[in-house]
C-alpha cells in the first residue's frame, strides 16, 4: 500500500513538471490528483524539494538514462562524444519542461542525487570513449564539455536559450576540441599581426 502510493504521488509529480514545470507542482493538487492526503505525502517525502528530486530521478531512468552502448570499434572521437550528449539531450529537447526543473533541483536541496544519477550512466560510456586519449588531454575535454553543458543548461533555464540550440552549439564545441584548430590559430594572429600564418 505505502509503495503503490509512493508511486502515484511521484507519476502525478511527473505529470505536473511535464505539462508546467517545478512552478506547476503544488503539494495540494499533488495530493488531490494522486489520492491522498498531504500527511501522506509527507510522510514518504519530508519536502517538495525532495519529492521532485525523487520524481526526476525516475523521469531520467526512463527516459534519459536508458542503455546506452560502448563506443564501436574505430567510432571517432568527436562521434562518439557527440553519440553521449545526445542520449543525454535529445529527451531534453522533447520535454523542455524537465530540463528546467531538473536545472532547478540540481542547484537545490537533494541536488546531488542527480549529478550522482547522471554520473553513473554517463561516465563508463564516456570513459570507454576517451580510452586511449592522453589522460590531460581526456581531463581536458572533460572540464570543458561538464562546464560547456552546466552553462548552456543555465542558459536555458534563465529564457535566453531554446532547448534545441544546446545539442548544436555542443556539437560545435566538440569539433573545436577534437579538430587540429592550429591552422585557425596561426591564421588569426597572422590577420592580427599583418603577417603570415605560423
Amino acid at each position: 500500500m505505502e509503495r503503490a502510493q509512493q508511486e502515484a504521488i511521484v507519476d502525478v509529480v511527473i505529470e505536473l513538471l511535464v505539462s508546467g514545470g517545478t512552478d506547476a507542482v503544488h503539494l495540494r493538487e499533488v495530493a488531490r490528483r494522486a489520492r491522498v492526503s498531504l500527511a501522506t505525502i509527507y510522510k514518504h517525502f519530508p519536502a517538495r524539494d525532495d519529492l521532485i528530486v525523487t520524481a526526476l530521478e525516475r523521469w531520467m531512468a526512463a527516459n534519459t538514462y536508458t542503455d546506452l552502448a560502448p563506443p564501436a570499434p574505430g567510432e571517432p572521437l568527436r562521434d562518439g562524444l557527440m553519440r553521449v550528449f545526445r542520449y543525454v539531450f535529445e529527451p531534453w529537447e522533447r520535454h523542455p519542461r524537465m530540463l528546467e526543473a531538473f536545472h532547478r533541483a540540481r542547484t537545490g536541496p537533494g541536488g546531488h542525487r542527480l549529478d550522482r544519477q547522471g554520473m553513473a550512466a554517463i561516465e563508463p560510456v564516456a570513459r570507454a570513449v576517451l580510452e586511449g586519449a592522453d589522460p590531460d588531454y581526456a581531463g581536458d575535454i572533460d572540464i570543458v564539455l561538464t562546464h560547456m553543458a552546466y552553462a548552456l543548461i543555465g542558459r536555458f533555464a534563465d529564457g535566453a536559450l531554446e532547448a534545441t540550440a544546446i545539442l548544436p552549439m555542443l556539437e560545435r564545441v566538440v569539433f573545436r576540441l577534437t579538430a587540429d584548430n592550429a591552422p585557425d590559430a596561426s591564421a588569426a594572429v597572422a590577420r592580427r599581426t599583418g603577417g603570415e600564418p605560423v
